[in-house]
């Protein structure tokens, strides 16, 4: 099934701007996602959502690497991470494709609140690294992050990034650019997961998520360079934005619709 051009421009638009978005703070897919249910109104709602996995695994592999390149990576804490979001996601995925998710909503709004008037009345959040976290504490938190936030990214998915920043800065005590970084790699490993179950199930529309997939990267290349460039000050304001455009979209889909 295919849409007219003009609607694959839209979305290759979208994926642009969500990939610039998602290589900063996260939540990129808060843009492209809502924007693709209407878009490809005649796709089952696993199928688009699988299709903007491809997407948003490019940008955030582009993103990655320049992350990678100028930002020290903790290399043990990054395979913990990797390997629990990667089946935490697939199991996700399976999840959506036979249970809806309209309830978490609620959930996500109360928590989206909380985020935003947090990070507004803490000027200090995520703008320099605190004491590091002895091992023993640092692996099981990192694990259980990994476990909580990767399912909700294969199940639902829109914000993931946001609250990966967001939990590796409050509980593993990482400033936002190095928190930014990591984020980037457990998203790798979420959206792998998700497409490796999408992949065996047929439900990639591959003529739309491709030339998604070029402009998301390219976004993602412009993103990560500026956030590397402007440090935790900028990645700190930009957070704001999307926490709060965030929470506004959740607000529409609770109250509104």
């Amino acid at each position: 099934m295919d849409i007219p051009l003009l609607s694959l421009l839209l979305l290759c638009f979208a994926a642009f701007i969500a990939g610039f978005v998602d290589a900063i703070v996260g939540g990129g897919g808060l843009i492209q996602t809502p924007l693709s249910l209407v878009v490809m109104g005649g796709f089952p709602v696993s199928s688009v959502l699988a299709t903007m996995k491809i997407p948003s695994f490019s940008g955030t592999l582009v993103a990655a690497v320049q992350y990678v390149r100028k930002v020290t990576i903790r290399w043990k804490l990054v395979a913990v991470i990797c390997t629990v979001a990667f089946f935490s996601s697939y199991a996700g995925s399976q999840l959506l494709l036979v249970v809806s998710n309209r309830f978490m909503k609620p959930v996500l709004l109360v928590v989206l609140t909380c985020v935003a008037i947090y990070t507004f009345r803490k000027k200090n959040f995520g703008q320099r690294t605190e004491k590091e976290l002895p091992e023993a504490k640092e692996i099981p938190r990192a694990a259980l992050i990994s476990l909580i936030i990767g399912f909700y990214d294969g199940f639902i998915g829109p914000g993931a990034g946001s609250f990966f920043i967001l939990a590796y800065i409050t509980f593993l005590h990482l400033d936002f650019l190095h928190a930014s970084a990591h984020a980037k790699l457990a998203n790798l490993a979420t959206n792998l997961g998700s497409i490796t179950l999408f992949l065996l199930r047929g439900k990639i529309a591959w003529s739309i998520a491709l030339p998604m997939a070029a402009c998301n990267a390219l976004g993602g290349l412009i993103g990560a360079r500026l956030a590397i460039a402007k440090g935790n000050r900028f990645i700190r304001a930009f957070f704001l934005v999307i926490v709060i455009a965030t929470l506004l979209r959740f607000s529409y889909d609770v109250f509104l619709r």
